[in-house]
């Protein structure tokens, strides 16, 4: 490339190098096509650097811290110290291995890298700002584009993040010390896993939620199951509450939340915290893209729309990942940077959403795929469930783990698994089952008869689909 006036071109231009943005240039690239990817800030994107890398180290990191202050009922008696600032390290030195892991399979890839923020001047043009004082710009005409820029943490009114008393998700991965009182606001899955982890940790956590469960967006006894634990953790929850406004106070937070509804709560309460943690949502970020000169269409809370071959309003023009809108996994991006390269490589890709798995890593963990039995019902599909309690499992038992249970959803008509909701010790793990099975297009059957590997938690998902067959062993259908 010629830094200057000069205009270079290439066949795709990958704009964002997070899960979608890099596996699209890396899937581009095998496909024999030109291929440059700008990134403006780390390789790896809010995933690996803000997101889910750093946050699965610190939950890791703060498992081990509490379940070995909790061994006594195994006969294990310690008390750990937390060395905040050396976990962190550790986390960090993760972050560093992964993103340049990231560069270098581009680079052995043969997609060019440049650094710059990417803004369209045309369908097919773009203008690249490269870093630094002095660096300059170019242009760039492209045949084709996927938007890969992601999201960013939502402000809320009053709270604007400083990084001192306010943070977002991106500032509560990176604290010094342990806060001895942590307040948070939202009690989403950004806002549980975080409580989760700082809970572990030591910290006082409040958690203040407009609405009246945790994990709205999920199941009442899921979402139960992960509130009962927290508790034990200590967290304590205000809900039907929303924040306000704050104030420093003898060098605390005073946060203030109002009812959100007057007729549940009739008067305003006042929380004192270190940190203030405002997880309320995202946001993609399009505001810099300069999309209307692409003329790229984008929906009312700024998400791009994509067909199911992940193609923007403009033929050439794709968008992957948080950019194309919920649900907002890193998972879901790499699948859709995969299709979208594949289809400007004339290939019939197209993504199936209908087996893609979700996690989340509260304590303990949810795993979620396809439909729930509702879902099935308002789809016109008869369901039929099968469930099985952890706690009538022998390896729970034996990892002391007994909370949750695994729930497969077939079509009743033809048995055919087309859902599952998991709560409980690895479920991240055991949903990849499941979410196969429906890609395979398999009956519960085909899950019931497989022969899993005793002592496992698997044997749960087995057992699931026996009971909604009327055939499971170890307990009553």
């Amino acid at each position: 490339m010629v830094v200057g006036d000069v205009t270079t071109s290439t066949d795709v231009l990958v704009i964002g190098a997070g899960p979608g943005g890099y596996v699209a240039a890396i899937r581009a690239a095998q496909l024999d096509l030109d291929v440059t990817l700008v990134e403006k800030g780390e390789y790896g994107g809010a995933c690996l650097n803000r997101g889910c890398i750093p946050s699965k180290a610190l939950l890791n990191g703060s498992e081990l811290a509490s379940e070995a202050g909790q061994a006594e009922e195994l006969g294990i008696y310690a008390d750990p110290t937390v060395a905040l600032d050396e976990m962190m390290s550790w986390k960090d030195g993760i972050v560093d291995q992964l993103t340049s892991g990231i560069e270098q399979l581009c680079t052995a890839a043969g997609v060019n890298l440049m650094k710059g923020t990417a803004e369209f001047a045309a369908e097919n043009k773009i203008r690249i700002v490269h870093q630094g004082e002095g660096q300059g710009s170019e242009s760039l005409k492209f045949e084709n584009c996927i938007i890969a820029t992601g999201s960013r943490p939502i402000e809320i009114p009053e709270f604007d993040f400083d990084d001192e008393r306010i943070v977002s998700s991106d500032g509560a991965l990176n604290f010094e010390t342990v806060p001895d009182e942590l307040v948070i606001v939202g009690a989403g899955y950004i806002g549980m896993e975080l409580a989760t982890v700082y809970s572990r940790l030591g910290s006082d956590v409040s958690v203040i939620e407009m609405l009246e469960q945790v994990l709205p967006s999920y199941e009442g006894d899921i979402a139960s199951v992960v509130r009962k634990r927290a508790e034990r953790f200590g967290v304590d929850f205000h809900f039907g509450y929303t924040a306000d406004r704050w104030a420093a106070s003898d060098g605390k937070a005073v946060l203030t939340a109002v009812p959100a509804d007057e007729a549940a709560h009739d008067s305003e309460i006042e929380l004192t915290a270190d940190r203030i943690l405002v997880a309320v949502g995202r946001r993609p970020v399009t505001e810099t893209l300069g999309i209307e000169a692409a003329g790229v269409e984008t929906d009312a809370q700024g998400f791009i729309p994509t067909d199911s071959r992940c193609r923007t309003n403009k033929e050439h023009i794709f968008a992957v990942g948080d950019v194309a809108g919920e649900p907002m996994l890193a998972h879901k991006g790499s699948k859709e940077g995969e299709v979208a390269a594949e289809v400007i490589a004339g290939e019939p890709a197209a993504v199936d959403y209908r087996a893609l798995p979700a996690a989340v890593f509260t304590d303990p963990e949810i795993g979620t795929v396809g439909l729930t039995e509702d879902e099935a019902t308002n789809e016109g599909v008869t369901p039929v469930t099968g469930e099985f309690q952890f706690q009538a499992s022998g390896r729970a038992l034996t990892a002391n783990r007994t909370e949750g249970f695994v729930r497969i959803v077939a079509a009743k008509e033809t048995e055919r698994v087309i859902g599952a909701q998991i709560v409980g010790p690895e479920a991240s793990e055991l949903i990849a089952e499941i979410a196969a099975m429906i890609e395979m297009g398999a009956k519960l059957q085909d899950i019931g008869s497989t022969v899993h590997t005793h002592p496992t938690l698997s044997e749960a998902v087995m057992e699931a689909a026996q009971n909604a067959r009327g055939k499971a062993i170890h307990r009553q259908n």
